[in-house]
Parts: structure tokens; C-alpha cells; sequence
């Protein structure tokens, strides 16, 4: 599955559990003060997220609506449809539960600005595009590719693989 993505040239690489910023708890702090500012939809959420962290992270709806349910169960946020579309607002018990956990909610936007560093973020998203263009030219023209060419790709990705992690790691 994985291997037919690449050669497909889709964008994996955003939606890769290592993109996530969260710890197990954490959405719940960032939906509320997202439907603090305004009612919203869980697709609308999923794109300010992913807005957020200029396209390296969108959460999969298996992910945001299991955790708007659960804000519903605990009264802390509620919901009505509206355009057959089921839209969230915080309740006053949301407000409240942001209130008295300020510190982590404070903890989960600074985890998510050091995990997303937006001094960097930008070569990062562009460096990402890519990765994903690479994967797309090779995974196109790879199976035309004579032996010796293909080898020599190879070889040039490998050398970049370490040279990237030899500037990491000084």
C-alpha cells in the first residue's frame, strides 16, 4: 500500500503519524479554541489545522470526530445541523474547562509553534512538495527506466539521504 502510494506520487508524506504535534489528549485543547472563535464543522477543523501547519499535518476525520464526540459527552462543546452539515460551538463548560487548564492549553500551542517551526516551515512544505515530485518523476518513468540509470537515481538520493543527515546531526 505504502510503496503503491509513492508510485502514485500522492502526498504521503502529509499525512504521516510523525506529523502530528499532539500528545494522546491534546486535540481536545485545539478544537476548543478553534470553535471558540467560531462554530465549525469537523472538515472545517481539519483544514484550519492543516492551514496551521501550512499543509504538514491534517488530522484524519477518524481522529476529529471521535474527539468532538467526546467534547459533546462532556458538555464542552454541542452541536446542530445546520446546511446537512453537523456544526460545533463551545458551551460555557468548554469556555470554563479552557479556563482552568489555560497552562496546558498554553503547552499544546507552544508544543504545536516548536513542532511546526515557522522560521522554517516554509522550506520545509516546499522541501516536501519535493519529495512528493520526486516521488511522482520516478515513480512515472521508473519502470521505463533502463538498469543503469535507475542505479545511478539510487545513488543520488542515497548521497542526499546522508549528506541531509550528516547537517542534522552537527
Amino acid at each position: 500500500m505504502f510503496r503503491d502510494r509513492i508510485f502514485r506520487g500522492e502526498h504521503f508524506f502529509r499525512h504521516s503519524r510523525s506529523g502530528s504535534p499532539f500528545q494522546k489528549g491534546d486535540l481536545k485543547y485545539v478544537i476548543l479554541d478553534l470553535i471558540k472563535d467560531k462554530p465549525r464543522y469537523g472538515y472545517e477543523i481539519i483544514r484550519a489545522l492543516e492551514e496551521r501547519s501550512l499543509g504538514l499535518y491534517a488530522p484524519s476525520p477518524g481522529v476529529v470526530y471521535p474527539t468532538l464526540q467526546m467534547l459533546e459527552e462532556m458538555g464542552h462543546a454541542s452541536s446542530a445541523e445546520l446546511d446537512g452539515k453537523r456544526v460545533y460551538s463551545i458551551t460555557n463548560a468548554g469556555l470554563q474547562f479552557l479556563t482552568e487548564r489555560k497552562d496546558q492549553a498554553d503547552e499544546v500551542k507552544s508544543q504545536m509553534k516548536r513542532h511546526w517551526n515557522p522560521e522554517n516551515i516554509g522550506v520545509l512544505a516546499q522541501m516536501m512538495g519535493e519529495f512528493g515530485e520526486l516521488a511522482k518523476l520516478v515513480g512515472r518513468r521508473g519502470r521505463h527506466i533502463d538498469p543503469d540509470r535507475m542505479k545511478r537515481i539510487r545513488e543520488v538520493v542515497s548521497r542526499a539521504c546522508q549528506d541531509v543527515r550528516t547537517i542534522l546531526e552537527e
